[in-house]
């Protein structure tokens, strides 16, 4: 168990001294949020999943099955958070189920399974992660707008397919399928801009959390964050169970929906004019949360071999 606590740590660690330096600058200084969140939504985003999609080893068989057990346990979890959020206003209920259904399976979810479960665990996170940012920016944009006055079918589908993120998605596999490599000089370039992503996303946590203050702690942001960390695993295994995983990709499943609130759901909250306030508070409760919870499901994982 200490070493689960210290390999938590030491993942931790950075995240929380990156977003608490944007929350020290932007408590300094005015800071144009809208902007920062566009660069890493328009930009960055869409450089880390073209250079995930090209440089994952992926089977395919597994990958399917994985995908498959990742949209039962997205939908789970979106129903869960939704159904929290009832009888509360519509952009606090959206927020909801999308702090809840939009977890974090890339900063902290790869290096965690990749310390419990070696290189075998960290492929299949990886399968995972590009999953879930695929599913992140296809499912999010619906719940933050569809059903809205004046935000119809047709406009909800104009908005998800101006994220580059997804026809980027689109592109990358299709290079992929085919066997393209693109020049080097390209791909050196892609690079930088993915590994700019995650420090960048960091920030914007900060610099919401530093100009706004500390987010209330509403017993709805306690109830979504207990969803998240508690929930989210469950519904991964009954999910997991349902398309016949077993072993290691089950073990991995559960744990990568045992991840705290993603802070892309924050930058997306931000972009569509959601409860930016309550989605930080999930983010920043369910991450410190994940200190305790990630290390028991960690510890219990092993039963599912």
């Amino acid at each position: 168990m200490a070493g689960v606590f210290q390999a938590l740590t030491t993942v931790l660690l950075p995240v929380f001294l990156v977003a608490g330096l944007g929350a020290l600058l932007a408590s300094r200084f005015p800071i144009d949020q809208t902007t920062i969140a566009r660069v890493t939504l328009y930009l960055l985003s869409p450089a880390l999943v073209l250079d995930v999609i090209l440089r994952t080893p992926i089977r395919a068989a597994e990958a399917v099955q994985l995908g498959a057990a990742y949209l039962l346990t997205l939908g789970g979890c979106l129903l869960l958070g939704w159904v929290l959020g009832l009888g509360k206003a519509d952009s606090l209920r959206r927020s909801l189920s999308a702090s809840v259904g939009i977890w974090n399976s890339g900063n902290m979810g790869l290096p965690i399974a990749l310390f419990a479960f070696g290189q075998a665990g960290f492929e299949r996170a990886t399968v995972l992660f590009l999953a879930s940012f695929i599913g992140m920016y296809a499912v999010a944009p619906a719940i933050y707008t569809l059903g809205r006055p004046g935000a119809g079918a047709r406009q909800t589908l104009r908005d998800l397919l101006r994220l580059p993120a997804v026809w980027v998605t689109g592109v990358a596999l299709v290079l992929r399928g085919l066997h393209i490599t693109l020049p080097e000089g390209i791909t050196r370039g892609v690079e930088l801009l993915a590994q700019a992503t995650l420090p960048m996303v960091l920030l914007s946590l900060g610099l919401q959390l530093g100009a706004g203050g500390w987010p209330p702690l509403t017993r709805r942001i306690w109830l979504a964050s207990a969803a998240r960390l508690v929930g989210g695993p469950l519904i991964a295994l009954a999910s997991g169970a349902a398309v016949g995983l077993h072993g290691p990709g089950l073990a991995v499943l559960v744990l990568s929906a045992s991840m705290p609130t993603a802070v892309n759901a924050l930058l997306l909250a931000r972009e569509y004019e959601a409860d930016t306030d309550t989605v930080a508070g999930v983010v920043l409760l369910s991450t410190l949360g994940s200190v305790v919870t990630v290390a028991a499901v960690v510890t219990l994982l092993p039963r599912l071999g």
